[in-house]
């Protein structure tokens, strides 16, 4: 055979600059693109023989990669079909023969779209080489080998080879610039990374082994792909037992997982996978590019955004089609109709497997409700289709441990949770422990309480509030027991407008000084019930938990706590607190009272007068005199604040009923702890 030069088909000469320049951030998938061409030409070699079209031996069939520092050579060699001089013209000379130009046209902005397409693949090697080399010789009778060379640009040599068995070998002389790819460990790496599953032998190196506290290479190739893909088997085939192993080799140390999914699906596309449910404790557990995708056993991505719908994102396993590209960009993916139907399918089978597991044996599905709920939660809320299949199968626990669906839940509290207007309160709690004493009152009162302490149960509550006709949550400690759910009859306080005045004065006084904003109310809450709850508003209080979870924040997370100190008018104690305040400050108050009273009056008088007038009109004798009432009302406001600031700072009974709420609510801590235990023992001690 003669030496030929030439020059590589292809109309536009940007070819090579294109390949270097848009594709080098991806350049370590040359390794994949050559590789998958080797066992392709493997893979046709062996359905040759099965045919009987090859007659001969197929012996060793394994794939070698090796990785020659000194001549800054990396090798790929297969003993697949091999080429003929013509099919090295027609295959490699020939670039997507005379589509070419329009490729490159469409194509030259989006490096991702490009190799894997109209015979690229092997092209990807320019991406990391100064020179390719290939030795082939075909498996075809009388065939002759082929030596073809190129240095990266529209020109080559193709001339009689030397290779003495079939198959192909090429060989990249690595550029300088990417020198890493001659270092054994990280060709190692790249080939465990994307070729651990292919179906023929792929060596590279020799096995190491410890000797004599070092470690030694030995004489037995270093074979990669050791383990059969599960996914390609049928599962009629395997064992619970299979799938534990199976995921132990994909994450080696994870804990076992819930249960899986075998996906195997082959119209209207062709999808085969396994996707296991991890153990999500909580939000720092959701560990997203946990599912490797694959198209033919050759390893693609674990960015799988756009493929599988986010809330599945935290699933671990593989996914496997070739109806998914091996190089596309997001946007493509976002846009494909096979992607989107994937992805529905996908989604499909995981409310069928969940729906599935509840029917078949629910009392091990709600064993493994607390793993599953943070998942399912996420996929309530941020995928509609997945909710419609939800609402079947997803549960609420309450504090006593019970699990509900959301219809069941419904009919369990019927009319007792039903306010005033028709709607039904869905009562719940963030800590069972920390809240005891209003779940106590809750249920004291005949109502249930649902345990919502999951990672996104504030996210859910509002999903499901908009999705529940007439369905409002509520959590135990934001009102006294008779607001939480409002009825047409409320108990009335009988303390005088004197008594509630001085009394919500002095407790203040008494707060004054917490870490949190206190605001004292009043109410009749049954002499059975405590003397003072502490509640916290539902909205403010559920807008910060969720912005809490925002990794940002938000102006509800910047707000100052805020809290209410309800008064149980209704309580001995508190009744003879109020008694004591007038008792003790009555007579100073409203010796104060009495001066305010014809201030009030006067202004109130020449404040009617000027209100009428236009402000240029109004005399300044009469503007200086209501400065001057404004005063003195303001100071004797001040004086009078003092008189009952001084009674309920003074007050042991007062800091008492203030700390007695707050430490029923776990706000009492530190310093404030340790004088409310002094106080304490003071109190019993006299």
């Amino acid at each position: 055979m003669a030496t030929q030069t030439g020059q590589i088909g292809v109309t536009s000469e940007n070819i090579f600059p294109i390949i270097k320049k848009f594709l080098y951030s991806d350049h370590e998938i040359f390794l994949r693109e050559l590789i998958s061409n080797a066992v392709d030409a493997t893979q046709k070699l062996k359905t040759l023989a099965t045919a009987g079209d090859f007659k001969g031996e197929l012996g060793d069939c394994t794939i070698e990669v090796t990785v020659d520092k000194k001549a800054s050579t990396l090798t790929i060699s297969d003993r697949g079909i091999g080429m003929t001089q013509e099919e090295v013209e027609r295959y490699i000379n020939q670039i997507a023969l005379s589509g070419a130009e329009a490729f490159l046209s469409k194509y030259k902005d989006q490096a991702n779209n490009i190799i894997g397409h109209f015979g690229l693949g092997f092209y990807s090697a320019f991406m990391v080489s100064d020179r390719v080399e290939i030795e082939s010789l075909s498996w075809q009778p009388e065939a002759k080998p082929v030596h073809w060379s190129c240095e990266g640009d529209p020109s080559y040599t193709l001339e009689e080879g030397k290779r003495k068995d079939r198959g192909t070998d090429i060989i990249l002389h690595i550029a300088k610039e990417n020198e890493e790819f001659l270092e054994q460990a990280r060709v190692e790496e790249l080939l465990e990374k994307y070729c651990r599953f292919l179906p023929v032998p792929i060596a590279c190196g020799k096995k190491r082994e410890w000797k004599n506290g070092k470690e030694v290479l030995t004489d037995e190739a270093n074979i990669i792909n050791t383990h059969d893909p599960l996914w390609a088997k049928r599962p009629a085939d395997l064992k619970p037992e299979d799938y534990e192993e199976f995921y132990s080799y994909l994450f080696p140390g994870a804990e076992p997982p819930l249960f899986y999914i075998h996906l195997n699906v082959d119209y209207p596309f062709t999808l085969t996978g396994i996707l296991y449910f991890p153990r999500i404790r909580n939000q720092f557990d959701m560990q997203r590019n946990k599912i490797q995708l694959y198209c033919n056993q050759v390893f693609v991505t674990d960015a799988v955004e756009g493929i599988v719908p986010e809330f599945l994102t935290v699933l671990h396993g593989v996914i496997d089609s070739p109806d998914i590209p091996l190089n596309v960009s997001r946007s493509y993916l976002q846009s494909d109709a096979n992607v989107k139907k994937i992805s529905a399918h996908i989604t499909k089978k995981v409310a069928d497997r969940l729906q599935e597991l509840f029917d078949t044996d629910r009392e091990a599905y709600q064993k493994k409700w607390d793993d599953l709920k943070l998942f399912v939660a996420y996929g309530m809320i941020t995928d509609e289709k997945f909710y419609e299949k939800a609402e079947k199968f997803a549960l609420f626990k309450n504090v006593d441990g019970k699990y509900f669906t959301l219809e069941e839940y419904k009919n369990l509290v019927g009319e007792a949770q039903k306010d005033k207007h028709g709607s039904t309160i869905y009562l719940y709690s963030t800590d069972r422990d920390g809240q005891w004493s209003y779940i106590e009152q809750a249920k004291n009162r005949g109502y249930d309480v649902l345990l919502m302490d999951g990672q996104l149960d504030s996210h859910l509550i509002n999903h499901l509030e908009s999705k529940l006709e007439k369905v409002r949550f509520t959590r135990v400690d934001s009102a006294t027991v008779d607001h939480l759910i409002e009825k047409e009859n409320q108990e009335t306080v009988t303390l005088s407008a004197n008594e509630q005045d001085y009394l919500r004065a002095a407790v203040e006084a008494a707060a004054d000084g917490q870490k949190q904003s206190i605001f004292v109310s009043i109410e009749a809450l049954g002499e059975q019930e405590l003397p003072a709850v502490i509640t916290q508003n539902e909205f403010m209080r559920r807008m910060k938990d969720m912005a809490a979870l925002s990794p940002t924040g938000n102006f509800y997370a910047s707000m100052p706590g805020s809290l209410t100190l309800v008064l149980n008018a209704s309580h001995p104690l508190i009744k003879e607190l109020a008694a004591d305040v007038v008792t003790a400050k009555g007579a100073e108050v409203e010796a104060v009272d009495k001066q305010i009273a014809p201030l009030r009056t006067e202004e109130e008088t020449l404040r009617k007068k000027t209100d009428k007038l236009k402000p240029e009109e109004v005399e300044q004798a009469d503007k200086d005199r209501l400065s001057a009432l404004s005063k003195s009302i303001d100071d004797l406001q001040a004086q009078r604040k003092e008189i009952l600031d001084g009674y309920g700072k003074a007050s042991q009974m007062a800091h008492q009923v203030v700390d007695l709420a707050l430490l029923a609510n776990n706000l009492l801590k530190g310093e404030e702890l340790a004088r409310f235990v002094r106080r304490s023992v003071e109190m019993i001690e006299k």
